[in-house]
């Protein structure tokens, strides 16, 4: 790990990131409605001990308390997540007044103490309603969609400046829809491509609806990945672009080229066929943005593989003739990931070539999760996510040195809270959150280091807390 801590240009934002469904809790409390999350984790088999978010951090009631951990990290920025749900408890219509009610104290709360609030619209739960209805598949949820993002900002925009519309959309489509592993636990073909499409779509609709309601700034969150071959061979590079196309040219190609990716024909063959599409939508998806969130945590090395499936009707989106290879020789995270940093300066160079319209970027989400323990004397100490957090900072600076514009850095997360499918053994947070002791928070040694970076960075550049 570098001995001296990376520095950014004076303006530079540090922030937090959490997510509702993984931290929030009062998953039946106040009008909230189910959302595919509840009814994926409720379902036996499908999420690691039955684990579900109904309690999760129980932030819901205890929000004020992580408000007090935020303002004592000195953060510029908490970037939260807005449970559709518990908003519009069946996903349209009916607006449940008492859910927005709690994200109008979360905003008051974080303002009172210097924090500017960043709304994440979509992270991942859908309303089971609108499930029911046909989900992301269905065209009319992206119009759904964009009514309850114009219903939070009429209600926020006058306190909230910071608007992301979808977090990880490629997680939505593809490990939602055609692995899976998330909810709702479909595992399709097309349908997972035109959920994919209407991601996209409810994006670019939110967008004029979010600027109608007073939004100033909007961008959207992707988890795109730098991406390389096992090798030079022919089949080992046609596998690297069809995985280039996965998981980073059906968001960036609408996004900032205004087409589709001209990999699609190779990636999918027939179950890309486009029925799910109207004239129109790409000038709809490609609505311009003040920023791009980017969440990164790992690299990728491909290489061919046979198809899962033989029949190519009875394929998922994700049966691309592709497999996953690990050439790294480094540590690994405790989610089996690579820690590769220079992966991330290279991410971004490579954006940067290939979209000169790209808008400014901000790091949404970066972290690490570990074997974190805890001690006799009630301490944290994570010395290896503070390696890793330092290391990946220094090649952020590395990029922002090289000429990519980024404008600020969230780390993830807060809090351990709710992995997902993996439940509560992933632990990615900077404060320890103890299940078994009434979710007890006690800070982690990565957030006092986290801390002093942000006063260092303020007494080098003359910043003041707002």
């Amino acid at each position: 790990m570098p001995t001296e801590l990376p520095s950014f240009p004076p303006g530079f934002l540090f922030g937090a990131a959490t997510a509702a469904y993984q931290i929030e809790g009062a998953h039946d409390e106040d009008g909230r409605g189910p959302s595919i999350w509840d009814t994926f984790s409720h379902t036996p088999g499908r999420t690691a001990d039955g684990a579900t978010g109904d309690v999760a951090c129980d932030h819901y009631h205890r929000h004020a308390e992580d408000v007090a951990l935020l303002e004592g990290l000195g953060v510029d920025s908490y970037r939260f997540s807005v449970a559709w749900s518990r908003v519009l408890p069946e996903g349209r219509g009916r607006i449940n007044d008492k859910g927005l009610d709690f994200y109008d104290r979360l905003t008051d709360d974080l303002l009172a103490a210097g924090i500017s609030p960043a709304i994440t619209l979509y992270h991942w739960d859908l309303p089971q309603a609108l499930e029911d209805e046909g989900g992301w598949r269905s065209r009319a949820t992206a119009e759904h969609f964009a009514s309850y993002a114009a219903v939070v900002a009429e209600r926020l925009g006058d306190r909230v400046g910071r608007w992301i519309t979808l977090n990880e959309p490629y997680c939505s489509a593809f490990v939602g829809y055609a692995e899976g592993r998330h909810a709702p636990g479909a595992r399709e073909g097309t349908g997972a491509l035109a959920a994919a499409h209407h991601l996209l779509l409810g994006h670019g609709l939110a967008v004029p609806a979010l600027r109608a309601a007073g939004a100033r700034e909007i961008g959207i969150t992707l988890n795109l990945d730098r991406i390389e071959a096992a090798s030079d061979s022919a089949a080992d590079q046609g596998a690297l672009r069809r995985a280039v196309t996965l998981h980073n040219d059906t968001w960036t190609e609408p996004l900032f080229a205004g087409r589709y990716p001209a990999g699609e024909a190779e990636t999918w063959g027939a179950l890309a066929d486009g029925s799910y599409r109207r004239e129109g939508d790409l000038e709809v998806i490609g609505a311009p943005l003040d920023f791009v969130g980017l969440n990164f945590y790992r690299p990728l090395t491909v290489e061919d593989a046979p198809h899962r499936e033989t029949d190519p009707a009875r394929r998922t989106a994700v049966d691309i003739g592709v497999r996953e290879t690990d050439p790294y020789g480094t540590r690994h995270t405790t989610m089996g990931w690579p820690v590769v940093p220079r992966a991330f300066t290279a991410l971004l160079l490579e954006l940067r070539d290939r979209y000169p319209s790209l808008p400014p970027a901000l790091i949404t989400e970066n972290g690490s999760a570990e074997a974190d323990v805890r001690s006799a004397d009630g301490r944290v100490d994570d010395p290896d996510r503070v390696a890793y957090l330092a290391d990946h900072l220094h090649a952020l600076a590395d990029a922002i040195d090289a000429g990519v514009d980024v404008r600020g850095y969230y780390v993830w997360s807060l809090l351990d809270n709710f992995e997902w499918a993996r439940g509560y053994g992933q632990r990615f947070g900077i404060v320890h959150v103890d299940y078994d002791n009434g979710a007890e928070r006690i800070p982690k040694s990565s957030y006092a280091w986290y801390r002093d970076l942000i006063a260092a960075h303020r007494a080098r550049t003359g910043k003041r807390r707002s």
